[in-house]
């Protein structure tokens, strides 16, 4: 989803920066163009950059006798990537 935001963000802002030749009194619409070209251009590679990183999940349990106390604990570790498995 940050990916197409980013798109439709640099492509408003290059409509605004070159396409649109009105003269507002409270604004540079050229200047807003840019900004919003370049929050385009931030959040298209925050969008590849959180896509392309690896998901991975941890479960850790540990098992132990606690000589003192007699608890035991179990301990066992698993790792899940993308592809779903174990």
């Amino acid at each position: 989803m940050s990916i197409g935001t980013g798109v439709v963000l640099f492509v408003i802002g290059a409509i605004l920066a070159f396409a649109i030749n009105v003269q507002v009194e409270w604004a540079d619409l050229e200047l807003i163009g840019y900004i919003l070209m370049g929050a385009g251009a931030v959040v298209f590679v925050v969008g590849i950059v959180l896509l392309m990183r690896r998901r991975r999940t941890d479960s850790v349990t540990r098992t132990a006798v606690d000589p003192a106390a007699g608890e035991r604990v179990t301990r066992r570790s698993t790792n899940a990537d993308d592809s779903g498995t174990l």
